[in-house]
């Protein structure tokens, strides 16, 4: 794959440090959720996760909305990642909601939605690695 992009980012002193992104545009304070023992001061890679695979699940619903010419643009999707113990480590889980227009029918969102999913790099990135549902609100 020759990248159109690279994003490029540095964190430092793991969950409880601080993330920068190279062009300055990110750099947020990094914390332990106050479920894993943390105080929860800061964001955690899970939320970034998170807020990375949505928009990115969102965009791919967009792309393949427009080649069916159904029009997704009022889609939201909203992503819930887990983090857990998964034998000797930790390991992820997703839910992927999707909330589509109303004038998208509930066949045509389930197809769209399964589309997205296979044109999504996000989803190509942890698919057959994490377990990812697929919910349609």
């Amino acid at each position: 794959m020759d990248a159109i992009y690279t994003a490029v980012a540095t964190a430092t002193h793991g969950r409880e440090g601080r993330a920068v992104s190279s062009d300055g545009k990110v750099d947020l304070p990094l914390g332990i959720p106050v479920e894993m023992g943390g105080n929860g001061a800061g964001t955690n890679p899970e939320q970034l996760f998170a807020a990375g695979y949505a928009a990115c699940f969102g965009s791919a619903l967009g792309l393949v909305g427009r080649a069916a010419k159904v029009d997704v643009s009022d889609a939201a999707v909203t992503a819930e990642v887990g983090i857990g113990k998964q034998g000797e480590g930790f390991g992820l889980k997703v839910a992927l909601r999707v909330e589509l227009p109303d004038t998208v029918d509930a066949e045509t969102g389930r197809k769209l939605v399964e589309q997205a999913h296979q044109v999504c790099p996000y989803s190509n990135a942890t698919r057959g690695n994490i377990e990812v549902d697929l919910v349609i609100e």
